[in-house]
């Protein structure tokens, strides 16, 4: 069997047993040491270059980038226990309050805000489900639009910076780019992440008009 086969194989696994419901932890690590044990019985992995594994956990305990994850959470969190984000919400409606569908597109807003901050997507969907759903529910706005709006403003921390998955593909894309750079070539690094952010600018930006547009014009 191929490296490649095998690769194929140990995702499809790992899925299955996802969706039979096995914790994510368990799932992962042990799919992981199943697949290294049958690779190295079909010579594709070398059983031995298991022994890295403790340095590469002291590796990632020593990462600077990573101390920015916890703290992404505490501050989501400051920002509930204090009602900064609940006082926030009801600005921007008041703001918002004159313009039809005024209500989502504050929703909206305070999510991306909540959502960069943290850098969660559940995180911030539980948090605004919490603080906006029994407000638009009040004010007459139909379940779906309602339950919609949330998840979609709580989804776009994710491409809005900062966020954690954001720190974490930069900590991966570090290496790819220093690799990257000793190969022959005109691409570097800032062409490679202007690129990047000037695609997910535009991506955001359709996303957020298309929002707004569907708020303002078609709820009723």
């Amino acid at each position: 069997m191929s490296p490649e086969i095998l690769a194929i194989v140990m995702f499809l696994t790992t899925l299955l047993f996802l969706l039979f419901g096995f914790p994510v932890a368990f799932t992962l690590a042990g799919s992981s040491l199943i697949f290294a044990f049958v690779g190295d019985l079909l010579g594709v992995f070398n059983f031995k270059m298991l022994l890295f594994f403790p340095q590469r956990i002291y590796g990632v305990m020593i990462n600077e980038a990573l101390v920015a994850v916890p703290l992404f959470i505490f501050m989501g969190v400051m920002l509930e226990k204090t009602k900064i984000a609940a006082k926030l919400l009801e600005s921007i409606g008041d703001l918002f309050g004159s313009v039809r569908g005024g209500l989502g597109i504050g929703v909206i807003l305070v999510g991306m805000l909540l959502a960069a901050s943290t850098g969660i997507v559940g995180a911030t969907v539980v948090t605004m489900g919490m603080l906006a759903l029994p407000s638009m529910l009040k004010a007459g706005y139909d379940e779906k639009i309602a339950t919609g709006t949330i998840c979609a403003s709580g989804t776009l921390g994710q491409i809005i910076p900062p966020s954690i998955v954001l720190i974490l593909l930069a900590e991966m894309l570090q290496g790819a780019n220093e690799e990257a750079g000793l190969l022959t070539g005109d691409l570097g690094t800032t062409t490679s992440y202007s690129n990047r952010f000037i695609c997910w600018s535009t991506i955001t930006w359709f996303n957020v008009s298309w929002i707004f547009y569907y708020l303002h014009f078609f709820y009723c």
